[in-house]
């Protein structure tokens, strides 16, 4: 809460609200910090990040779950790349549970799940949001999802379960390298990940 506060006094680079179903990408400097609000509750936000000088070691969401040896994303985790280098570092969190196991929602994915044919998913705005820096589709890797809560059994079984996060829950994340850093506001409606109701999320950054 110390680290968030601080935040509050100095003017931040940039401020957006992202709304349902959007999405956003920006090049972080190390240092750089990232705050992600959930404005209303239980809504799921998709995250990507990729090497700022080498874009091509990008997160990777396995090293992540092994350095950390969790399942969850939280506090004091270390996001980590292909080269098992630092890319961010979780500074403050105030839900707990951040999802590696169920990916992005696609079009393909939703058709098979729920038969329903939706023309919005994250897989689409990783795809646009990845053109804007000179990268393809095939740069998709296994994301991070902020806010998400997948549970597990004891059978290894999986479940999107409910999301616990509420009105004005954040995580605040700082650059240990340059890093493009990429959110889908997830759209998804079929399922607990976004509450079966889209809202809309606030992003900030801080400069070092």
């Amino acid at each position: 809460m110390e680290q968030h506060n601080e935040l509050a006094t100095r003017e931040p680079a940039s401020r957006e609200v992202i709304e349902p179903g959007g999405r956003w990408s920006k090049r972080l400097e190390t240092g750089d910090q990232l705050r992600i609000v959930d404005l209303e509750g239980q809504q799921a936000v998709d995250f990507l990040c990729y090497g700022g000088e080498m874009p091509l070691d990008r997160l990777n969401v396995p090293n992540t779950v092994k350095l950390n040896r969790s399942l969850y994303v939280s506090k004091g985790s270390t996001i980590w790349s292909d080269r098992a280098r630092k890319m961010f570092s979780v500074l403050e969190d105030s839900c707990g549970f951040h999802d590696t196991l169920a990916g992005c929602c696609s079009h393909e994915m939703d058709l098979l799940r729920y038969g329903v044919h939706n023309t919005l998913s994250c897989r689409h705005n990783f795809v646009h949001e990845l053109a804007k820096w000179s990268l393809g589709p095939s740069e998709i890797v296994s994301n991070i999802n902020f806010f998400m809560r997948v549970t597990v059994g004891e059978q290894g079984e999986i479940e999107i379960a409910p999301g616990s996060s509420k009105a004005g829950d954040y995580v605040v994340l700082r650059a240990e390298m340059p890093v493009i850093a990429m959110l889908s506001n997830c759209p998804q409606q079929n399922n607990p990940s976004s509450g079966f109701r889209p809202t809309p999320i606030e992003v900030t950054v801080w400069r070092a």
